[in-house]
């Protein structure tokens, strides 16, 4: 017998613990048979501005695995929205109140992932009898910021009890907002190659809301063919310990909007193993080693993808040839 059926399940991850490249502290969760995959990461990316004096835009990165985003004001859980969604206004909340907000992930089996850290926001004084707009934001600029992200500015609007906030539209929906001290916003998780059109309008404390200013309309370079999200520098090598044989990777994470967390291993094109970081990532080199066997000159082919910020897979890396060594 040969390869990863040489050992179950729960061996296997005892086997890749005692290996001489450390990852994560092993304190990876991966895909096996029998625990049924591991929850959600905690989301990352999170941020709150108050949108008015009753509401704060609660906004996070998308988590791979996650069904439902569930959000917390303090101890209370406050909404939940589908997995496809990475954002949400919290509404009928006290003007001029500090708020702390979290939010976790579900995935489809019912398994809740850690809290998000918290974020703060303020909500401004309330304004009686307000019923004038700010006026539209003026001179919209916008370009490229790599292949899945926009950086966007404007011109500050005017208001007679002043500017709360900005909310940013793709099309007809609202996808971001920003504080109304802010004249800029970074939109991420875009396609490759992708035309996009975006508006911005102004809102003060009561809920008022300008005109749009002008559509800033750009088209994302580069192709969706997997290239971009590609990890680099993927070297695989193969060392001997206790008897048995392992494979050594490492490769540099792909340079995305957002932390990677999650990569996949395919061993002679085939799913190994998911792995899953439980704390803070690698952003500038990954290492990676598991056991292959204990038969030497065995030929195996491997190669990594990773898990993107916005819950698709990225590009695989290059595919590498190692073969187990001698028998000693």
């Amino acid at each position: 017998m040969r390869g990863l059926s040489l050992l179950p399940s729960h061996l296997l991850r005892i086997a890749l613990c005692a290996a001489l490249v450390p990852v994560a502290s092993c304190g990876w969760t991966g895909t096996d048979e029998g625990n049924g995959g591991s929850p959600p990461g905690a989301p990352t990316g999170v941020s709150a501005a108050a949108g008015t004096a009753t509401s704060v835009h609660v906004m996070w990165n998308t988590t791979a695995r996650a069904k439902v985003y569930e959000v917390y004001r303090g101890t209370t859980k406050v909404m939940e929205v589908p997995g496809s969604r990475h954002m949400v206004d919290v509404t009928r909340l006290r003007p001029s109140t500090l708020y702390v907000f979290t939010v976790r992930a579900r995935d489809a089996e019912g398994r809740l992932g850690p809290r998000s850290r918290a974020v703060r926001a303020k909500t401004p004084a309330a304004v009686a009898a307000d019923h004038s707009a700010p006026t539209r934001p003026s001179a919209p600029r916008g370009r490229a910021a790599g292949s899945r992200a926009v950086q966007l500015s404007w011109s500050a609007s005017t208001d007679d009890r002043g500017v709360a906030s900005y909310d940013i539209h793709q099309g007809e929906t609202k996808i971001h907002s920003v504080g109304g001290s802010q004249t800029a916003a970074v939109v991420t998780g875009l396609r490759p190659g992708t035309a996009y059109s975006f508006t911005v309008r102004a809102r003060d404390a009561a809920g008022n809301v300008s005109p749009a200013a002008p559509a800033v309309r750009l088209t994302t370079p580069g192709t969706d063919d997997g290239r971009a999200t590609a990890p680099t520098g993927f070297r695989a090598t193969s060392h001997r310990a206790d008897g048995a044989y392992y494979v050594d990777l490492s490769w540099v994470p792909p340079r995305v909007d957002g932390e990677v967390t999650e990569y996949q291993i395919q061993l002679d094109g085939r799913p190994a193993t998911s792995l899953v970081y439980g704390g803070d990532a690698p952003r500038d080199l990954a290492t990676y080693s598991f056991y292959v066997g204990r038969d030497a000159g065995i030929g195996h082919r491997v190669r990594v993808r990773a898990m993107l910020p916005d819950g698709t897979w990225g590009g695989f890396s290059a595919e590498r040839t190692v073969t187990t060594g001698p028998g000693r």
